[in-house]
């Protein structure tokens, strides 16, 4: 008999009657769940929550996971990154068991890179939050160059996208009183000079996007009301945002204002000492990367007269800033295998992270009269590469070097110097037990299609095996240490390798994983592709002999919540298990939920006919039919998650209900749309997503093994 399988699919079905009688909405019964802090839409929530809590929470392996988890996230062995790299001072948060929400706190550059740091802290979040009757949680700070004393600190309530903003004193280690300060708002704040911000914030709804984000910018002087802030740019209701900025070259300070109408094009011009503005000659889809040397850096995301798209070039600034005509240099040119991923300058370098068939590359570039000279740094190959911080005084970059069974080395590097070893994160695991390969799949159209298989050495033969990918917005997908992997899901796949089974991480298109063609090759109507490209994976790790159908589980957040959601839809013969977080699912109204306007230069607008008629096609919610053997669903979100809405995740696990399928649901009430705001958050969804796996993938997926099986399907 397999009793608590039948009590918990009995219990959703009960649940289903009420939620499918009490329509609100002829289209959609369930937009009631839209209402994110609706009293009816959170007592549902509370009672997902509860049942999923009451079966997962029993699994004998949960105890043990969560406390693994919660132990390898508060290691105060972890390395201390430079979150950045100001004159002689480091900066850094720290979060461990005593400090959840974290310190913020700084260092010399010299006891830093001694590797035993004289840590003198400036904020203690938790007690700040204690104090102040709230839950902040840390978003950052932008500290004034050159002497970066003065910094405009980010704090968020709970972890949402809106932050409030005060002026914090280093030298005095106090905010300041009088000083600049912001009430909670999805605001873009920074630096004109010591006595004067860029400020975009809600002045109420005609100062906003249909994105929610800032459409105007205004220069506001210290000590002045900001009701007398001086306009200096506006954008359309219509576009994502607009936003100033400025960055120190030498002696110069240039600054910026940037219009961005998609996701993917921005506008951008020079504000000049009288606050008018000349527009700067980018194309609207390039990146821009930084200034270094009189230069605007910027990355081409289509081609440019000879330049290829995915290149690296630079304009003078003086020459634009005086009127003359000018034409942009080459800066560097990846390889076909090769992305640029990262680009940071130091005082006098340029430093460029690449993808080579996923793996990272590091390569310095020095600017002269006759242009840019390349150093590749001699770092660990195959591994993933990450710029942590470069330095602001100096030629200094701070790299992170990792693998799936190599734990994170923080490395120095000087201009012409070999790279120094600053600190190494312990193992946290016997990594002699498992093997890493990299592997391509043939996706539907040709196009081969690089994935990663982690596996116990010398297992034989098909394994259960959860597949994890993103698959969007330029965003590549780099393997990480085992207890970061997959992302937002903490040591999860260590844990699942460590029972036996078998993690991958996909790199499907969508992604920066081979620069802009990777990521236009799944954009808005070529959608189908990145689900190809998995689906290829799947049956390619089934063709070698490494899983089987129903043995197959399925991850990803966000984006990737979508894409499970699709695929899920479309092959529920390949798939046994989803975990679908933070998700997009509902592409019929994505773009009236908070953010979601923002993102229709991934998808397309589902109010224009020819853009839903492809969105159609995949949207999960709505291709979410009665199928037998469906997949059974984790949903994990975030109730102040406001970039994607809680109620995608919520009107799906309704349907789900309704359809008689399968589904575990887990809505935390802060972390925004990171979903966890501290690591006992973060070590509790491992610990349900691990027992969750077993139970529904568990020998194999579909044999009885005690009395929490998974019954035949």
């Amino acid at each position: 008999m397999k009793v608590a399988r039948f009590a918990f699919t009995t219990a959703l079905a009960l649940i289903a009657a009420p939620l499918a009688a009490q329509q609100t909405d002829a289209e959609d019964p369930y937009l009631w769940l839209e209402e994110i802090k609706g009293e009816r839409a959170l007592a549902q929530v509370e009672a997902w929550n509860a049942e999923t809590e009451a079966v997962l929470t029993e699994a004998p392996e949960y105890p043990i996971a969560r406390a693994w988890a919660k132990q390898i996230l508060d290691d105060d062995r972890q390395i201390a990154m430079p979150d950045a790299v100001h004159g002689d001072r480091v900066l850094n948060l720290w979060r461990d068991a005593d400090n959840p929400r974290g310190l913020w706190r700084t260092a010399s550059l010299d006891s830093y890179l001694s590797g035993e740091p004289e840590w003198r802290t400036l904020i203690d979040v938790d007690a700040l939050g204690e104090q102040e009757g709230e839950s902040w949680v840390w978003h950052g700070a932008n500290c004034l160059a050159p002497e970066y004393v003065r910094c405009l600190v980010s704090l968020s309530p709970g972890g949402t996208d809106a932050d409030t903003v005060r002026e914090f004193d280093i030298t005095t280690g106090r905010f300041v009183a009088d000083g600049f300060t912001l009430p909670a708002a999805k605001s873009n704040v920074s630096w004109y000079d010591e006595n004067t911000l860029f400020v975009g914030t809600d002045e109420g709804a005609s100062s906003l996007t249909e994105s929610g984000y800032p459409r105007l910018v205004k220069l506001w002087q210290r000590g002045t009301p900001f009701a007398q802030a001086k306009l200096v740019a506006q954008g359309e209701t219509s576009d994502v945002s607009v936003n100033g900025f400025s960055v120190l070259d030498g002696e110069t300070r240039w600054h910026f204002v940037n219009r961005s109408p998609s996701f993917f094009t921005n506008r951008l011009s020079l504000v000049r000492d009288d606050g008018s503005t000349l527009p700067l000659p980018l194309p609207e889809d390039a990146t821009f990367e930084g200034v270094l040397d009189g230069k605007l850096i910027a990355l081409l995301n289509a081609p440019l007269g000879r330049m290829p798209a995915g290149s690296l070039v630079a304009w003078p600034l003086a020459d634009i800033a005086a009127g003359r005509k000018t034409q942009p240099a080459m800066v560097f040119d990846p390889s076909e295998s090769q992305a640029i991923e990262e680009v940071a300058a130091s005082e006098g370098k340029l430093w460029v992270k690449l993808l080579d068939d996923v793996s990272g590359k590091l390569v310095e570039l020095t600017p002269g009269a006759s242009g840019w000279t390349p150093r590749e740094i001699d770092l660990p190959d195959n591994s993933t590469l990450s710029l942590a911080a470069t330095s602001s005084t100096g030629d200094t970059a701070f790299v992170t070097v990792e693998g799936m069974l190599t734990p994170p080395t923080l490395y120095a590097v000087g201009s012409g110097s070999a790279p120094q070893i600053v600190a190494s994160e312990p193992a946290q695991f016997d990594a002699s037990k498992f093997a890493v390969e990299q592997r391509f799949a043939t996706s539907k159209d040709g196009t081969k299609v690089p994935y990663y298989v982690v596996r116990p050495k010398g297992a034989e033969g098909p394994l259960a095996t959860l597949i994890h990918a993103y698959g969007g917005f330029r965003a590549a997908q780099t393997p990480k240490y085992l207890t970061a992997e997959p992302y937002r899901s903490g040591p999860l796949g260590l844990f699942w390798l460590e029972e036996g089974n078998s993690y991958v991480l996909a790199n499907i298109r969508g992604g920066g994983e081979y620069g802009p063609r990777w990521h236009e090759e799944a954009l808005r109507e070529k959608r189908q592709n990145a689900f190809d490209d998995f689906h290829a994976i799947a049956e390619d790790l089934i063709a070698a002999g490494l899983a089987k159908p129903q043995a197959i589980g399925i991850s990803g957040r966000s984006n990737g919540g979508g894409l499970v959601g699709a695929l899920a839809n479309q092959r529920p013969d390949l798939y046994a298990a989803v975990i679908s977080g933070s998700p997009l699912d509902d592409m019929r109204r994505f773009n009236k939920l908070l953010a979601g306007a923002s993102w229709m230069g991934e998808y397309g607008n589902p109010d224009v006919a020819e853009d839903w008629a492809f969105l159609r096609e995949w949207s999960p919610y709505q291709n979410l039919k009665a199928v037998e053997g469906y997949p059974a669903t984790f949903y994990y979100l975030s109730t102040l998650d406001d970039r994607v809405h809680p109620g995608h995740a919520r009107k799906m696990a309704a349907k789900h209900r309704a359809l008689g399928q399968q589904v575990y649901y887990h809505e935390y009430r802060e972390g925004g749309h990171s979903v966890g705001a501290d690591h006992e958050e973060d070590a509790k969804r491992a610990a349900l997503l691990l027992a969750f796996l077993n139970r529904e993938l568990g020998d194999e997926g579909g044999e009885e093994t005690g009395a929490n099986a998974p019954a035949a399907r």
